[in-house]
């Protein structure tokens, strides 16, 4: 295993900060000099030995805020704003799905996943990768068994990356150590570590280098681009002859190497492809590719006003939406990294904080939304297979459940559901903490045919459970309901108390 993050360089002593001289030229409004003021006294906290690259990363953080500074008032222009053209649009059926010949192809490919995130939202600490979530393995198990599968049986060398945050670094090196038998070279790098700003007056959390970890946040993925160029990595891949990169969550649990795609896009020159699939009810706020004066961008929902919002969400004018898995030519994404041309849109990320409540903003960017600085780049559609992510324990309760099986590291659809349809599972408050799921599944239902499942209140399932069609079970506030061992629910509704009693 070889760790990339590159070490900090020692400053000369005395060195002034250039920090106001360079940005203070594009300012024109005085009121925010006590910004920047706020900036110099936060590097000046720095050690010697990180002087530099500390002044440098809030340069670069500095740069995003003027951005939205000057923007924040400008709106995207509805009535330009439109689905993808369908010259701009692929089908994974349409692409030739019989490349197994160009399986030599993959010594041309390296594989990157973005492990920035933590297992806040299933109330768990740590990375996110770490969390198991089907027969004892976790994401990032599953991800280095499917890579040593490819290199194995296709004799390749792909290498993975992993993008963690300071949220992640540490722990994520710890559990690397499990892979160091592993035929995969695995890299890790950091991404940014960016100031949270109030709301009132944009001054940083942050009153020193060292400040609390709730002070700081990881700029989204966006900023992977120009991390892979500051700390080397774009030019060690090409280097080492890998033409192209793919991207994807390490929670998603579909997004697998695809011979084909690859195939694709090295024959037709793609310089920048993004996954996209069909929406359902649970994607409609997802990011959506679309065109504006002719180019391809991805919108969030965040960027939408909200008389535009239920046009956003509606399947008749956006039909697809982004599954975050990308392709990029490495040597084009290097001339637009060193070139600084790679343009994604600016995402303002307002929240309340966690410890004292108050008002701040994150400046963040996405990966997908740098589509738009790739001349030729498209969307291609792909099965609903490519995108399983894990985001809550509804989705755990899924993949957990005889819907999959494990080969080599992927999810493989069982071929006795009679539906490629996922059902819809809504499991309540009781549910969301990964280890209060995990008590209270004893072992995971069968759900082959089932369709919808909602689940409220204090409910726990016994062993050998079948559920079948649409499944409600509601627990009122006071009450228990305990699913027997080996019950078969087939459309049906259970509420009120049912207690099982140990003799």
């Amino acid at each position: 295993m070889l760790n990339s993050q590159k070490p900090y360089l020692k400053s000369p002593k005395k060195q002034p900060s250039p920090l106001v001289r360079k940005i203070s030229l594009d300012i024109k409004d005085a009121s925010l000099k006590p910004v920047l003021d706020e900036f110099n006294q936060l590097i000046s906290t720095s050690p010697q030995n990180m002087r530099i690259p500390f002044r440098d990363e809030m340069e670069r953080f500095l740069v995003m805020f003027l951005d939205f500074i000057k923007n924040k008032s400008a709106k995207i222009d509805w009535d330009k704003v439109s689905s993808p053209s369908p010259n701009n649009i692929l089908h994974y059926c349409q692409i030739n799905q019989n490349n197994t010949s160009n399986n030599h192809l993959l010594n041309k490919l390296a594989v990157l996943k973005l492990n920035g995130g933590l297992g806040t939202t299933m109330c768990c600490k740590g990375p996110k990768s770490a969390i198991e979530v089907k027969d004892g393995l976790t994401f990032l198990d599953l991800t280095v068994q499917q890579i040593e599968y490819q290199n194995k049986t296709h004799k390749a060398n792909i290498p993975l990356l992993l993008m963690n945050s300071f949220n992640t670094d540490k722990e994520t090196a710890r559990i690397l150590k499990k892979y160091s038998d592993s035929s995969v070279e695995i890299r890790t790098f950091n991404q940014s570590r960016y100031p949270r700003i109030r709301k009132d007056g944009f001054l940083p959390l942050a009153r020193s280098f060292d400040a609390d970890s709730s002070c700081w946040y990881p700029p989204g993925h966006g900023n992977l681009y120009e991390c892979l160029n500051r700390q080397g990595l774009l030019d060690e891949l090409l280097s080492q002859g890998k033409e192209y990169i793919f991207i994807a969550n390490v929670d998603n649990l579909g997004a697998k190497v695809d011979i084909n795609i690859l195939s694709h896009v090295i024959d037709n020159k793609i310089p920048f492809l993004m996954e996209v699939t069909e929406k359902t009810k649970a994607d409609i706020k997802g990011g959506t590719p679309y065109e504006h004066n002719g180019m391809l961008g991805l919108l969030e929902a965040c960027q939408v006003d909200k008389e535009n919002l239920n046009d956003f969400m509606s399947v008749k004018k956006f039909k697809y939406f982004n599954t975050n898995n990308i392709w990029i030519n490495l040597k084009i994404l290097k001339q637009k990294t060193s070139a600084e041309s790679i343009k994604c849109d600016l995402i303002v990320n307002e929240k309340i904080h966690e410890n004292t409540g108050e008002k701040i903003i994150q400046l963040e960017t996405a990966c997908g939304s740098a589509i738009s600085s790739f001349e030729k780049s498209k969307v291609l559609v792909v099965p609903r297979e490519r995108f399983l992510p894990v985001k809550n324990c509804s989705d755990l309760f899924i993949i957990r459940s005889d819907l999959f099986d494990i080969k080599n590291g992927e999810l493989i659809p069982n071929p006795a559901r009679m539906f490629k349809t996922i059902p819809t599972v809504k499991l309540g408050p009781y549910f969301k903490n990964f280890f209060d799921y995990s008590r209270r599944f004893i072992s995971s239902p069968r759900i082959l045919e089932l369709d919808h499942l909602i689940v409220s209140g204090n409910v726990t399932f016994g062993p050998d459970v079948t559920l079948k069609g649409t499944v409600v079970i509601i627990a009122p506030e006071g009450c228990q309901i305990d699913i027997p061992h080996g019950s078969i629910l087939d459309s049906t509704i259970v509420t009120g108390n049912l207690r099982l009693l140990e003799n």
